[in-house]
């Protein structure tokens, strides 16, 4: 009889356990189930990563554009599956950047210079002929000084004449533009093509007589540069040439100055450099209206202009005070609405009409 009432006993007490852990297991099921994540195939995720990135081609890191390129990247992306993200490419600038949104396939957009459709068409105006139709450009972003820094021996662009002249890289945007000022010009130099670094290094130790660069300035490298290193910029203008024609060079370039503000180590408080200078402007290839790569395009207008407030910060650049929306370039390109977003979208020039104005859309 005791054997059988602890067997009870037992039997009961290993009950009342089993429906405990019973119930303990049933409650944390709904919990479980809510905090696991959908599960997402590798072949989804490609999917989503794919969808959201555009790419964007500059010059090499020292180029203001790349500054930019980065400054649009830290604004935009947004990494979520239905967001924007921007994946800077570095390229070598110039006509090579034109020629790469042409022609690589996974390339959307370039920061290129305002001449630089112009060149291509007089360089082969068969391949080029339609180049209107195929690039298109979605904003002027800012402007690119035209800056030559040559020893103190060299007074003007006349005593370069037969020196040594670091042209920076073949295809460069700076070699394009310093190649149209140095014909027009009429000044034979000895070119060189090293990059930016090597160049003044160069300089510096007297192998070369100046070197050229093309773009926003300041440019980093340059502000370091002191006026104990031998060097200083020399002045495109009529009165420090006045023996040159450069009506038609003031025609295709805009006026600029360098200033004290740029650069304090090498330009006295109070005065400035003048030059000329290019518009940088921000490009797309014309993909196939309403195909993925369109589409992504056209998401991240929507997403550039709705945020464009955000990059007139003192983290930013200072050049994007430069940014003119409504600003009108030869040629064809994206119609946005500067009162409403989202943009249009992209839209091509009539056959007839390669040459026209674009404007931004009244919305």
């Amino acid at each position: 009889m005791d054997v059988s009432s602890a067997n009870v006993r037992n039997l009961s007490v290993c009950l009342s356990f089993f429906l405990f852990l019973t119930s303990l297991t049933v409650s944390a099921r709904p919990v479980l189930a809510q905090s696991q994540k959908p599960v997402v195939s590798y072949e989804e995720k490609k999917r989503q990563a794919n969808d959201i990135a555009v790419t964007v081609i500059v010059s090499g890191l020292s180029c203001t554009c790349a500054r930019f390129t980065e400054d649009i990247r830290n604004v935009v992306n947004d990494l979520g599956p239905d967001g924007v993200r921007v994946l800077p490419i570095l390229g070598v600038g110039g006509l090579q950047n034109a020629k790469d949104v042409l022609f690589l396939k996974n390339v959307d957009m370039a920061v290129v210079d305002e001449d630089n459709l112009r060149l291509l068409k007089k360089k082969d105006p068969v391949l080029y002929a339609d180049i209107e139709q195929r690039i298109q450009y979605i904003t002027k972003l800012y402007n690119s000084e035209f800056q030559v820094l040559a020893r103190n021996d060299i007074r003007s662009y006349d005593d370069l004449r037969g020196k040594k002249v670091n042209f920076n890289l073949k295809d460069s945007q700076t070699e394009v533009t310093a190649d149209t000022v140095f014909n027009a010009l009429n000044i034979q130099t000895q070119r060189s093509y090293y990059d930016n670094d090597e160049a003044l290094k160069r300089l510096i130790s007297g192998e070369i007589s100046a070197m050229i660069i093309l773009t926003g300035a300041p440019q980093a490298m340059l502000a370091k540069v002191k006026k104990e290193d031998g060097v200083h910029f020399l002045p495109l203008d009529q009165e420090s040439l006045p023996n040159h024609k450069l009506g038609e060079l003031f025609a295709a370039y805009l006026p600029a100055d360098l200033t004290h503000e740029h650069y304090p180590n090498l330009i006295a408080e109070g005065t400035t450099v003048p030059t000329i200078a290019n518009r940088a402007l921000l490009v797309a290839y014309t993909w196939p209206e309403n195909s993925p790569r369109y589409k992504r395009v056209a998401k991240f207008i929507d997403a550039f202009f709705s945020k464009i407030d955000q990059f007139n910060n003192p983290s930013r650049h200072p050049k994007w005070r430069e940014v003119n929306l409504s600003a009108e370039m030869p040629g064809c390109g994206l119609s946005l609405r500067p009162n409403g977003w989202p943009p249009t979208g992209i839209r091509r020039c009539p056959p007839d009409r390669t040459t026209r104005s674009t404007k931004l859309l009244p919305s």
